[in-house]
């Protein structure tokens, strides 16, 4: 990891403390894991849609005084990794060591989001075709204006390569089929 302090021009940041927000990164995701299923349960194939809603945090925010960019797409990745869990895709990639790569993301930004202000970020899962699958992200502040919007587009790759998009979710059915059938602990 690169170390040094930075002259913004305004003040010396240490960046191994502020250019890397990556423990902000895994507290959020182990919020998340821990969370998913308690809020909202399983989700089937014909639903992909998700929310998250959080606040922006005192590390969200660059020089300008409002939620950095990067932190968008960030919150982008948590949504994802939401739905992966609530359809029990993260399971078949432990399991297969399917890892997901995201291709191309573009978001574009109408107002801004300030320390400790209220958002909701929405995803859905668009279409699929032979090779990717498309996302739709869409922030909105407590009043509902639409913050910021973005695509994304991503493959699940194995260890031969790219796996079609027809066989994830014929994995992800099966497993919520399994998942079902199984007979409960009462």
């Amino acid at each position: 990891m690169k170390t040094g302090f930075i002259n913004t021009g305004y003040f010396y940041v240490n960046s191994q403390f502020y250019g890397d927000n990556t423990v902000n990164l895994y507290f959020r995701m182990i919020w998340l894991l821990l969370t998913t299923k308690r809020r909202r349960g399983w989700m089937r194939l014909n639903a992909l849609e998700n929310t998250l809603e959080g606040i922006v945090l005192l590390n969200d925010i660059d020089v300008n005084g409002h939620m950095n960019n990067g932190r968008f797409m960030t919150v982008c990745d948590l949504n994802r990794i939401d739905l992966f869990i609530r359809t029990g895709l993260a399971r078949i990639m432990l399991r297969r060591k399917w890892m997901p790569i995201i291709s191309y993301h573009d978001m574009s930004y109408y107002k801004s989001l300030k320390l400790g202000q209220r958002y909701r970020c929405n995803m859905s899962m668009e279409h699929w075709d032979e090779k990717y699958f498309y996302m739709r992200h869409r922030f909105t502040n407590p009043s509902g204006a639409t913050v910021a919007e973005g695509v994304s587009r991503a493959v699940i790759r194995g260890k031969d390569g790219v796996i079609p998009p027809e066989e994830v979710v014929a994995a992800v059915e099966a497993y919520q089929q399994l998942s079902t059938e199984k007979p409960s602990a009462e």
